[in-house]
């Protein structure tokens, strides 16, 4: 049964059908898939699936990916209160769109794939200052620093990732919080995360959940 609701799962988020993801993932509650297999066997395995598209060059759209961190978000939501025992949180991270931006869309994508993963996301939301995300990042005890940008004068210029990189510098937090960076600019030069000075960064808001985990294993070990 588990293998067809996985199957009906992926086929309505690849044809970006939230309501019949959803209604998917309610009738199988009812039919007795915990709440934990429908988040950890259903709806993760599908945003795996859709970085696999990806790097399959298959023809996967913008939709699709809104579709699919938004529905993970969502599902994750419901389920995650159901759970028999409180998940596990994979690890802290605060987000936002560095300074002088004000796009929104990408930030909600990567949170929704987060969230799905169990990272535990406070969103800063547009337009935030160096001093800030570093400032939240030690409030919420978060070990990433995520940051939007979505035009080359936001992601390369001085008072964003580069002045975010100088203060953890200036204040010996490199090791104990790591920065991960995402936007246009970035998929147009893929060397560009380390000229500003991130440690990580990811094409999509997909990838960006896994490289994500990835990252707070990192800091963890």
């Amino acid at each position: 049964m588990l293998a067809r609701i996985i199957a009906d799962y992926n086929e309505a988020v690849f044809d970006t059908d939230r309501e019949r993801a959803l209604q998917i993932v309610r009738d199988a509650e009812r039919q007795g898939i915990s709440p934990e297999d429908l988040v950890f066997k259903v709806v993760l395995p599908a945003m795996d699936a859709m970085v696999n598209a990806l790097s399959d060059q298959f023809s996967v759209n913008l939709a699709q990916h809104f579709m699919t961190a938004q529905i993970s978000d969502a599902v994750t939501a419901e389920m995650i209160p159901k759970f028999h025992q409180a998940p596990e949180v994979a690890g802290r991270v605060v987000i936002g769109t560095a300074y002088g931006d004000m796009h929104t869309l990408g930030k909600r994508m990567v949170i929704g794939c987060l969230r799905a993963r169990m990272v535990e996301v406070t969103d800063l939301g547009v337009n935030v200052a160096a001093e800030r995300f570093v400032e939240e990042a030690l409030a919420h005890d978060a070990r990433v620093i995520a940051i939007s940008a979505l035009m080359l004068h936001t992601a390369t210029g001085e008072l964003g990732c580069r002045k975010v990189r100088r203060l953890l510098h200036e204040r010996g937090l490199e090791d104990r919080i790591k920065i991960m960076v995402g936007g246009a600019p970035f998929r147009f030069h893929d060397g560009l995360y380390r000229i500003v000075g991130a440690d990580a960064w990811a094409p999509d808001a997909i990838s960006a959940g896994k490289a994500m985990a990835e990252l707070l294993q990192e800091v963890k070990k």
